[in-house]
């Protein structure tokens, strides 16, 4: 079974088994993690905002112009910065570390 970690705002990794298929922000709901998901990946929010660690960044398909319009409302936006419901769990992304950004903005609507 897959896993992936998530870095929350005060450093602590929390390190969680997935499935293949599963997106970041909905393993991270099955865990606990705090990202909220307001749209629930219909791709209207940027509350699931991550940071993609460094090393696993190459290795994601590139963001739709459409995710990248979305992202511009994120809070804390960085070049590693994608949607976790648009990041879908496969083999090849078996041990992929996210980190939360501190805050989030919830432009749903706007």
């Amino acid at each position: 079974m897959p896993k992936m970690t998530f870095i929350i705002s005060d450093g602590t990794r929390h390190e969680v088994e997935t499935s293949e298929g599963d997106s970041v922000m909905e393993i991270a709901q099955q865990n606990g993690i705090d990202i909220e998901g307001a749209c629930e990946g219909s791709m209207a929010c940027s509350t699931c905002h991550v940071i993609v660690d460094p090393d696993w960044f190459p290795k994601l398909e590139p963001a739709s112009e459409e995710e990248e319009d979305i992202l511009d409302l994120a809070y804390g936006l960085t070049s590693r910065s994608r949607l976790g419901c648009q990041i879908t769990i496969t083999r090849e992304l078996d041990g992929l570390v996210v980190a939360l950004p501190s805050h989030t903005a919830n432009m749903q609507g706007v």
